[in-house]
C-alpha cells in the first residue's frame, strides 16, 4: 500500500547527515511539524541514517531517500525501512520499481516530457529541479498541462521569503536541502530555521484562502 503524503508538504532534505546526530535533527524537525524526511544517498551513512529515522519516526512520518539513481537505490532504501523514493532525475525503471514496492515517488523533472514519463512510470508528485532555474514561469508552464492532482514541489534555492511567489505560481509543496539543515550546524539555529519555514508555509495557505 503507498504511503499517503504528509499533510505538511515540506520535505526536508538532510544532506550530509551522520548517523550518530540523526535522531536528534530528526526530534527537531519533528516539533518544527516537519513530517517527510529525506536523506540523500551521495554522502556516507545515508542508509544507516534512514534505518535509524524509520524505525523511531511518528506514524504520520514518511521517510525515505534522496538522490536514488538506480533500481539498486531503492532496493537498499526500501530494506533499511524507507517509503519515500526521491531523485533528482527521471529514470522510469527505478520509478516503476519503488512503486511496485508500494512507496511514495516523487522524482525530479526539468521538462514536460520528463514529467509525463514520470507519471506514466507511477509517480505520485513531481520534484521541479533545479527551481531555480525554471522559474515562477516554468512551473506556471507545467502547471497549465499537468493534471491539477499532481503535487509539484520546486527544489533549489527555496526560502522562506520566496516561498509565497512560488505558491501563487502553482507550488503545492517543497524541498528544502541546505538553506535548512547543514551537517554540523546547532540544532538551535536547525530548530529556528525550520520555524521559519513552516511559519512561512502556513501564511501561504492562509493567505490562499482568504483569496479564494
Amino acid at each position: 500500500m503507498i504511503p499517503s503524503a504528509p499533510e505538511l508538504p515540506l520535505v526536508a532534505i538532510l544532506r550530509g547527515l551522520a548517523p550518530t546526530e540523526a535522531l536528534a535533527v530528526a526530534d527537531v524537525l519533528y516539533q518544527a511539524g516537519f513530517r517527510t524526511l529525506e536523506v540523500p544517498l551521495n554522502r556516507p551513512g545515508a542508509l544507516e541514517c534512514i534505518a535509524l529515522l524509520a524505525a523511531s519516526a511518528p506514524a504520520d512520518t514518511l521517510i525515505g531517500g534522496g538522490t536514488m539513481l538506480s533500481v539498486a537505490d531503492v532496493e537498499a532504501v526500501y530494506e533499511a525501512g524507507g517509503r519515500l523514493l526521491v531523485s533528482p532525475n527521471c529514470n522510469p525503471a527505478v520509478i516503476r520499481r519503488a512503486v511496485g514496492l508500494g512507496m511514495y515517488c516523487a522524482p525530479g523533472v526539468a521538462t514536460p516530457t520528463e514529467a509525463f514519463a514520470a507519471l506514466d512510470a507511477g509517480a505520485h508528485a513531481l520534484k521541479l529541479f533545479p527551481a531555480d532555474m525554471l522559474g515562477h514561469a516554468g512551473l506556471r508552464a507545467f502547471k497549465s498541462v499537468i493534471p491539477a492532482s499532481v503535487p509539484l514541489w520546486p527544489v533549489g534555492g527555496i526560502t522562506p521569503d520566496n516561498m509565497a511567489g512560488w505558491v501563487g505560481a502553482g507550488a503545492s509543496g517543497f524541498g528544502i536541502g541546505g538553506q535548512l539543515y547543514t551537517p554540523g550546524a546547532s540544532l538551535d539555529a536547525l530548530a529556528l530555521r525550520a520555524a521559519a519555514y513552516v511559519a512561512a508555509w502556513r501564511r501561504t495557505q492562509a493567505t490562499t484562502q482568504l483569496t479564494q
